[in-house]
């Protein structure tokens, strides 16, 4: 413990890294561009340039605490020395704010706003380049690009997959994929992280809003919407409510407004996957084979294996995830003449996810030769046509789902966080559900914000091992330690989010990384706790699609059928 002194205040420190948190824990913001907190510390920006007693001065973010240090924040010399890179930056930097993707949002226009610069005085040398569209879920601008590293960092140490990286040097430096390479002809899953830490418009989601107002506009069309569970206690917080607090019944009620014709709730193919996972995954263990099981519902994850541990291929759950069984189900109940009434199905899926855009478009997301999710909108997407309907969402009343796929249970709910999808299959399969059980699942080591997670739980004379991770560099360790034969599970989850969906590519960011992901946690575990059905195999929807409509066609609308 010491007490550094920053403007005229003695602040106590403990065993903070690095001069920057200490001085934000005492109230005061200084600037970066460069600095995230969950990445290793890069040095880049200099924006957080702060000044000691001697007149010294050095970037807060690498700087290492030391007791008795006295530190300025906001000298005028600081301040001339901030707007002066904020000025180079935008000098080098695309300018059409109105009509870029984060107007408004955008931590360099922000800065420049702060500071005051109104003016740029050195013109743009760089030569434009061009916008790479060719990722269904993000969209490359380096004309926008500051060089702040966030993207390559997050790619390499929390992904562990490197698809971006720094080329040339001095004023030709850049940031893209190797050899100039498009970001659907790399390694990239999609994921989105990059998206989340770029902190201009360089790195943004690849939106599909303009094909869903097109869709709500032709009265041949029929508009079902699948909300997943991650998006509801993400949406109010970018209308003022409070941060982790569950908008479904807003959320219905704004897509009913907006022209939607049914609204469903994807917990319900959530317990659907539960059902055939769990079963699937008993049927493994009798016969001993493919395993660990590793589940299917996060398509980056699914990407990830794919490209770089083929040979895990088998292992992976043959279930469709969560949002391709329930467009297809949707696909073949209004294909039937009596559901139709003649219009045409159009299927929008709102996710927390960049990744869905990308396996909507995989070719096992067809169904009878018909593609399954029409269109994917993120929770951001959402919330800007949301603004854009002139919808007054805080004071919006609450309403219900539709029938008759309105209906889903706790375990499809926390689906939405780490650790959400092996406690729904525990909830499965372990008898009884009264409080006292359902509280040991939870308490068994599957809840929490580690990136790796590993237990054991007793099942019919079986001791299962089970691993749960986040972070696709999680995985690749999960991976390497299981392939070395270094460790041995029957059952692994991983989301590629760290976190789970609740941290997602396509969410709402403000730049406070993991007070966000305990607050949306939280939320999907407070809506399970007021649920009345918190098994899978309770929801009683599960019977009528099971035994009535449905019938006999389980496998080939639950489950991908590709080598």
């Amino acid at each position: 413990m010491g007490f550094i002194t920053i403007n005229g205040k003695k602040v106590e420190f403990t065993n903070e890294k690095n001069l920057l948190t200490i001085i934000r824990k005492a109230g005061i913001e200084v600037p970066t561009l460069c600095y995230q907190p969950e990445l290793s510390v890069f040095g880049a920006c200099r924006l957080c340039t702060v000044e000691d007693d001697r007149g010294r001065c050095f970037a807060s973010c690498s700087e290492e605490p030391r007791d008795g240090m006295v530190i300025y924040t906001h000298t005028e010399r600081l301040r001339k020395h901030r707007k002066l890179i904020i000025e180079l930056l935008l000098a080098a930097h695309c300018r059409d704010c109105t009509t870029c993707d984060k107007h408004g949002k955008c931590t360099l226009q922000k800065l420049a706003y702060q500071h005051g610069v109104n003016t740029i005085r050195f013109a743009n040398h760089r030569e434009e380049r061009p916008v790479d569209f060719s990722s269904p879920s993000i969209v490359r601008d380096p004309n926008k690009c500051v060089l702040c590293g966030n993207c390559v960092r997050v790619c390499s140490e929390i992904q562990g997959i490197g698809v971006l990286g720094f080329t040339h040097r001095g004023t030709d430096a850049d940031v893209s994929p190797a050899f100039n390479k498009k970001l659907s002809e790399t390694n990239c899953v999609s994921c989105g992280q990059c998206r989340v830490v770029c902190p201009t418009g360089a790195l943004t989601i690849h939106h599909n809003m303009t094909d869903v107002w097109q869709a709500l506009g032709d009265k041949n069309t029929r508009v079902v919407a699948q909300i997943a569970p991650a998006v509801r206690v993400a949406v109010g917080e970018a209308f003022g409510l409070p941060k982790g607090e569950n908008s479904m019944g807003k959320i219905v009620a704004a897509l009913h407004r907006m022209g939607f014709d049914e609204v469903f709730d994807t917990t319900y193919t959530a317990d659907l996957t539960i059902m055939e996972e769990s079963a699937e995954f008993l049927e493994r263990v009798a016969k001993g084979e493919k395993l660990p099981l590793l589940t299917s519902c996060c398509p980056a994850w699914v990407k990830f294996v794919e490209n770089e541990f083929p040979e895990f291929k088998p292992n992976v759950s043959t279930c469709r995830s969560p949002q391709q069984m329930f467009s297809a189900i949707l696909k073949d109940y209004y294909r039937d003449e009596a559901n139709a009434k003649g219009k045409k199905t159009y299927v929008v899926s709102i996710m927390p996810c960049t990744a869905k855009k990308m396996e909507a478009e995989r070719p096992d997301a067809y169904t009878y030769g018909e593609k399954d999710t029409d269109i994917v909108l993120t929770t951001s997407e959402l919330i800007r046509m949301i603004d854009a309907a002139g919808i007054n969402f805080e004071n919006m009343p609450s309403e219900a789902c539709d029938m008759p796929f309105g209906i889903g249970s706790g375990g499809g709910v926390i689906f939405g966080a780490t650790g959400g999808v092996t406690e729904a299959v525990l909830r499965r399969l372990v008898e009884g559900h009264d409080p006292h059980t359902l509280e040991a699942i939870a308490e068994c080591g599957v809840r929490g914000d580690q990136g790796i997670k590993e237990f054991s739980i007793p099942y019919n004379g079986i001791e299962v091992k089970i691993c749960v991770a986040s972070g696709l560099a999680n995985a690749r360790k999960v991976l390497e330690s299981v392939k070395s034969g270094e460790k041995e599970y029957h059952f692994i989850e991983i989301m590629a989010c760290p976190g789970g969906c609740v941290m997602g590519g396509g969410q709402p960011t403000d730049g406070t990384k993991v007070r966000r992901a305990e607050t949306r946690t939280k939320g999907l575990y407070a809506t399970d706790g007021t649920m009345a059905i918190k098994k899978s195999n309770e929801n009683p929807l599960m019977d009528l699609f099971y035994n009535g409509y449905f019938k006999g066609k389980a496998h080939e609308l639950l489950h991908n059928h590709h080598e």
